[in-house]
Order: C-alpha cells, then sequence, then structure tokens
C-alpha cells in the first residue's frame, strides 16, 4: 500500500484530470480519436518540451505556467493507451461515455502501477526534483519515437503502454509536487 499521503494526492491530482478531460469531452467530443501514434507522440513532446523551457527561462509570454502542463501530459498519456487499444480513426466513433469509462480504467491501471513501484523505491520521487520528471518524461518520449519508428519491434525494451504509463505516473509527482509548493 502506498503512503497515505501519496494515495490521498495521487488520487486527488487524477480527480483533476478527469474532471478537465470531461470538460473537454463536452466541449470537443472525443476528437482525439483522429490522432495518428506519431501526432500523439509529438503532442506529448511539445508538452514536456514546453515544461522544461519554462523551467529553464523562469518565465512564461502565454501566462500559464508549468503545473497545467503536467496536467495535459496526464490526460494525453491516457488518450494514448487508450489510441494504442483501439487505434486510430477517420471520426469520431465513441461517446463520450465509452471514452470516461476507458479513462477510468487506464487511470486505474496507471494508479496501481505506482502502488507497486512507490513500494519498490520507496517515495523516492518526493526527494526528487520536478526537473528531473521532465527530464525522464522527455526521455520515455524520445524512446516512443524510436520504438515508432522499429514499427514496434524492439528487442528487449517495454512497449510504448509501459512509456505512457510513466509518462503519466512522473507528471502525477510533478503536478503534487508544484501544488505542494504553491
Amino acid at each position: 500500500m502506498a503512503n497515505e499521503k501519496t494515495d490521498q494526492e495521487f488520487k486527488s491530482v487524477m480527480r483533476e484530470c478527469r474532471s478537465l478531460f470531461e470538460k473537454k469531452l463536452h466541449d470537443y467530443g472525443a476528437s482525439w480519436r483522429i490522432l495518428r501514434p506519431s501526432s500523439l507522440t509529438d503532442q506529448l513532446f511539445i508538452k514536456a518540451k514546453r515544461i522544461r523551457s519554462l523551467e529553464l527561462q523562469k518565465e512564461s509570454l502565454v501566462g500559464e505556467g508549468i503545473r497545467p502542463e503536467f496536467i495535459a501530459l496526464i490526460n494525453y498519456g491516457i488518450v494514448g493507451l487508450i489510441q494504442l487499444e483501439k487505434g486510430f480513426v477517420d471520426a469520431v466513433d465513441m461517446t463520450s461515455e465509452e471514452a470516461l469509462a476507458l479513462y477510468d480504467r487506464h487511470a486505474r491501471e496507471a494508479y496501481e502501477l505506482m502502488l507497486k513501484k512507490n513500494h519498490d523505491y520507496g517515495e523516492a520521487w518526493r526527494d526528487m526534483r520536478v526537473s528531473s520528471y521532465t527530464d525522464f518524461i522527455l526521455t520515455k518520449v524520445e524512446r516512443v519515437k524510436e520504438i515508432e519508428d522499429l514499427q514496434g519491434q524492439t528487442l528487449v525494451s517495454e512497449g510504448i503502454d509501459a512509456n505512457y504509463m510513466d509518462i503519466i505516473n512522473y507528471s502525477v509527482f510533478g503536478a503534487i509536487k508544484l501544488k505542494e509548493s504553491e
């Protein structure tokens, strides 16, 4: 079992992400269903690069900070898992209810993975810098790009899904740490 504080904070961030996802489903439907894997990877890349840029420059001209980008990475990571499972389509093919059910399942899987890894690593994420999460996320995105270029034919590495799960979990940790520092 995870540290009770970690458990509560993780679930709180995931509720925040789901709420935003649900509102965007209302506004746009499941328009993300048309995203091909490479486009989704590029979306994850630009979000993570923006975080890194903001960390280095310490200034945002757009006015949005780092934490909303971590929230976006969580939601795009879950969208990525859904797309891996369902494949991309040329026209939206699922209702908001179907999308939310898939979202909830993949969010639960990310949570369960966090519990296992947090147990094994002993809350090490709490002593890490947020900038390390950013670098790890960028590394995971680069790995996904390589796996996509290899058409998934890896020799010894985890698949794209495992990298998406790590991106989600590092992003949750980033969101938690940034909320603590507010």
